[in-house]
């Protein structure tokens, strides 16, 4: 799948899961991929000892990673080698590196597996909740970057960039990705995330066409803070504050506010005309 504008390459988003992997656990080597034409291709590897790792691709059903993808949740063992309820395929690479405790943890995206990570040692190590939650959060990591991709690349798809001039009908499926991405960026914690997610939403406002090269005379600055261009990107699809509190999990009255200084800063009576005029501004497609 190819990535959408804006965003590191789907490699470098694993690289960067397996690095964070090796600093969030007490494992010493890290490695993982996803999987292409039906098959895990490993990518990178962190804390190898030796090259058996290279080229390693693994198929679902098959090893510990093959079993963990099928049933969708993390698999360990502590003693590789020995172990009788996986399938012993990848043994030349595991064993090869001299492995003996590997956790495969599924990259799930959609209800379906999308790659795997693997954190392992060379002795037997006890893994419990300390080791295996933060792994588990590096894992959901990738998933909710990949789920966002996977949208926007959707939409990206359905509003035909290629045409000089956006139907109204894709200007709306622009908006409405918009306002989703604002929603599923409040909710995340990780700041790298959210940055990225911001350069895929500057992305949408650019294909929508409403920049302020398109205005004439001198533009003014404004300045939305996130909650307040969060609530004015839901209020543009037509939600009312009720709907926008329930759908940023926040008090309708404190919906109210941000909406009211927004309006203020856009020197704007109405939320329809703070709406339009953010679009003006390229605030908002």
């Amino acid at each position: 799948m190819s990535t959408p504008a804006g965003m590191e390459p789907e490699t470098e988003l694993v690289a960067h899961a397996v690095r964070e992997l090796a600093q969030r656990t007490r494992f010493p080597v890290t490695f993982g991929g996803l999987i292409e034409e039906g098959v895990v291709n490993v990518t990178s590897i962190v804390g190898n000892r030796t090259h058996r790792l290279d080229g390693l691709r693994v198929r679902p059903e098959r090893g510990l990673g093959g079993r963990a993808m099928m049933e969708l949740r993390p698999r360990m063992t502590s003693d590789y080698g020995s172990s009788q309820q996986i399938t012993h395929d990848y043994d030349v690479f595991v064993l090869g590196e001299g492995l003996r405790t590997l956790l495969a943890l599924p990259i799930v995206v959609g209800g379906r597996p999308r790659g795997v990570l693997y954190a392992g040692a060379w002795e037997e190590t006890p893994v419990g909740g300390v080791t295996t939650a933060p792994a588990m959060q590096v894992a959901q990591s990738v998933a909710d970057e990949l789920r966002i991709r996977d949208e926007v690349a959707r939409r990206l798809r359905a509003a035909s960039p290629a045409a000089d001039a956006v139907a109204p009908q894709q200007r709306e499926e622009l908006r409405e990705s918009f306002a989703e991405l604002r929603s599923i960026a409040a909710s995340i914690d990780d700041a790298d995330l959210r940055a990225r997610i911001a350069q895929v939403e500057s992305r949408l406002v650019s294909l929508a066409g409403d920049t302020p090269a398109a205005m004439t005379g001198p533009v003014p600055t404004v300045h939305l803070s996130p909650r307040e261009t969060d609530v004015l990107a839901c209020a543009a699809l037509g939600a009312t504050n009720s709907e926008i509190a329930a759908q940023l999990g926040l008090r309708e009255g404190t919906v109210k506010a941000y909406l009211g200084t927004a309006m203020s800063k856009l020197d704007a009576s109405t939320r329809h005309a703070a709406v339009t005029k953010a679009r003006r501004l390229g605030l908002l497609p």
